[in-house]
């Protein structure tokens, strides 16, 4: 009887998950309630608070997720166009950016999670072991600890370009080239090849790609849950 209820349970889960991310982009996460998702996938509201303790929680588990596909988006757009990791890094932080001035309940997560100390310590710990992969020729005399610390510096550049909207004067092109210059100087990337990682990027329709990773995160969160 064992393995049935934790099919149920895995299904539940599932399915709360699936009802969160699709509320908290169509209402934003400060105007979705526990309640409401439970009225959306079924789980009763004391399941969902025995399964995730409470939305901010919640909300961390999703980023997981979000950052996940994300990350793997990226990894499979990009085999045979470049094995560079400058280039990769830069693609996927790129990618993020786009994804978030895709639409303003969007802005607002990923905002919110770069806020709470329980998934601002996520996005370090995730971050932190590529960020040592792709800048230690840059600095090679750099430990983990060291990229953890220069990565809350990083993670703080990325929060400000996501919540800071676009305007007819700070325009989407302006905003990536300043963050990849902004971000990139603080791991020691000569400029010659910062410029060489602003033309790369420019080589892709983002906006295209943000799309396409949003249009199949709902599918990606319940096959991974």
């Amino acid at each position: 009887m064992a393995r049935p209820l934790k099919r149920e349970r895995g299904i539940s889960r599932s399915l709360v998950l699936h009802s969160a991310i699709k509320m908290f982009i169509d209402k934003g996460y400060s105007n979705t309630k526990i309640h409401d998702i439970s009225n959306d996938c079924g789980v009763t509201y004391n399941e969902i608070y025995r399964m995730f303790v409470d939305k901010d929680t919640l909300l961390s588990h999703l980023v997981d997720l979000v950052i996940e596909h994300q990350f793997n988006f990226a990894d499979e757009f990009l085999k045979g166009k470049t094995e560079d990791k400058l280039f990769k890094y830069a693609f996927e932080s790129v990618l993020q950016l786009y994804i978030a001035e895709s639409k303003e309940h969007i802005r607002e997560m990923y905002a919110v999670s770069y806020s709470m100390p329980s998934t601002t310590h996520k996005i370090y710990d995730f971050i932190t072991k590529k960020l040592e992969d792709t800048f230690k020729d840059y600095l090679p005399e750099f430990d983990t600890k060291e990229f953890y610390e220069l990565e809350m510096a990083s993670a703080g550049i990325m929060r400000g370009y996501i919540i800071n909207p676009c305007t007819m004067y700070f325009t989407m092109d302006r905003k990536i080239e300043r963050f990849l210059q902004t971000s990139l100087r603080i791991y020691k990337v000569p400029e010659e090849r910062i410029e060489e990682v602003v033309n790369f990027i420019s080589e892709f329709n983002m906006e295209e790609l943000a799309n396409q990773v949003l249009s199949t995160l709902y599918e990606y969160i319940i096959n991974r849950t």
